[in-house]
């Protein structure tokens, strides 16, 4: 069974900058497509990003939810064993538990059942 944790959260004002970490049980992520989601307070989980080093979109091994472009960058460490996701100059909005997922093979997906190993997710709070 592949475990996921999620380490990196907490409490930063608007503006600034947070790095969130997404490491394995396997020896490394190859082989893996890696995302993150989100759950801000009363909404529904949310795709963030998406990473893998087989997936080649535009010169990038990464994908993002169209409406969230800029807000976060998404990166695979070298070796591939953590994923990171960089909450860019956040805004209160980004205010949600942040999970890592992960599917097998190299996959264009956004929806959290396309992922069937999960993490505990990670709390991030962005005060005004």
């Amino acid at each position: 069974q592949v475990q996921l944790k999620e380490t990196g959260g907490g409490l930063i004002q608007a503006g600034e900058s947070l790095t969130l970490s997404c490491t394995t049980s396997e020896r490394s992520f190859d082989g893996f497509t890696v995302a993150w989601f989100r759950r801000a307070p009363g909404k529904e989980r949310e795709f963030v990003a998406a990473f893998s080093t087989k997936i080649h979109l535009n010169g990038d091994n990464a994908y993002y939810e169209e409406s969230l472009k800029g807000r976060f960058t998404i990166v695979g460490s070298d070796p591939a064993d953590t994923v990171n996701l960089r909450v860019n100059k956040a805004l209160p909005e980004a205010t949600a538990v942040y999970y890592c997922a992960a599917a097998q093979g190299a996959v264009l997906a956004t929806r959290p059942k396309d992922y069937g190993y999960w993490g505990q997710g990670t709390r991030v709070n962005v005060s005004s």
